[in-house]
């Protein structure tokens, strides 16, 4: 823990959600209870990025039994470490049970959706200098408030007048500015690229979301929040931050400080 390398999660876990939570996660090694948002992500993820690799080449029903073979794999793993769907974590009226149905469905449509947009819109993938391989889940470390920092960057685009843009895929309705910023920041330090603008491609709606401007974000500027998170790590200090999203937390159920009431 003393000298791993830092992520934007970790960080605006530990920074902005619950550092008490970060702990049981990722000290206390907690448990978490399964939930079908989670899969339904990373189904969605693993499939698009097979679509763009393949240069948009697959049949999309062979894009879609990608995410079905992922998700269903995925579900039925937790399923058997956790086969009480009543304790899984799900948003809303739906119980486990019914969510898992619920974004399998979604799930699919989703994916049906993005390739069908990508078609249509043709977003020119980046090349990655040095591999001449797609900037799909493009692995960058750097060193930013004297921390290592480790992630992937789902997409990174060539535009038209020869720009660079970042961009996140989502499933879900949380977007993350400081992630986008990071990636910038990632791109400038690893690959010596300026990257003015950045979005989210939001699969609930399966349209961009507006441009983020990012090209004026410092390295020092995102590199505190990293220093902040390392050095609170290494102090031990974990604060609670207890409310309404207890309800929603994976590791509550080892929580003393959680009340269904919260």
């Amino acid at each position: 823990m003393e000298h791993q390398p830092r992520s934007v999660s970790q960080t605006e876990q530990y920074l902005d959600k619950c550092a008490w939570q970060y702990y049981l996660q990722r000290v206390e090694r907690v448990q978490p209870r399964p939930a079908a948002w989670s899969f339904h992500g990373t189904a969605f993820h693993s499939a698009a990025e097979a679509w763009e690799r393949s240069s948009r080449a697959m049949r999309p029903e062979e894009v879609t039994d990608l995410f079905h073979d992922e998700y269903s794999a995925l579900v039925n793993a937790a399923l058997d470490r956790e086969p009480d769907t009543d304790r899984w974590l799900a948003a809303g009226r739906y119980t486990g049970g019914e969510d898992i149905e619920r974004r399998y469905g979604l799930g699919m449509e989703q994916t049906a959706a993005y390739v069908e947009w990508s078609q249509t819109n043709e977003p020119a993938i980046w090349t990655e200098p040095g591999t001449g391989g797609p900037a799909l889940e493009l692995s960058f470390m750097v060193e930013l408030g004297g921390v290592k920092v480790r992630g992937f960057i789902d997409q990174a685009l060539e535009e038209i007048d020869g720009k660079i843009r970042v961009r996140d895929l989502k499933t879900g309705t949380m977007k993350s500015r400081f992630q986008l910023e990071t990636y910038a920041v990632a791109m400038r330090q690893q690959w010596g690229v300026e990257v003015e603008l950045a979005d989210w491609y939001l699969a609930k709606n399966g349209r961009l979301s507006r441009p983020v401007k990012v090209g004026e974000v410092s390295e020092d500027e995102i590199g505190q929040k990293f220093a902040d998170m390392d050095a609170g790590v290494k102090r031990g200090d974990f604060p609670a931050s207890p409310g309404f999203d207890c309800n929603f937390c994976d590791v509550s159920h080892g929580c003393i400080f959680f009340s269904p009431k919260t």
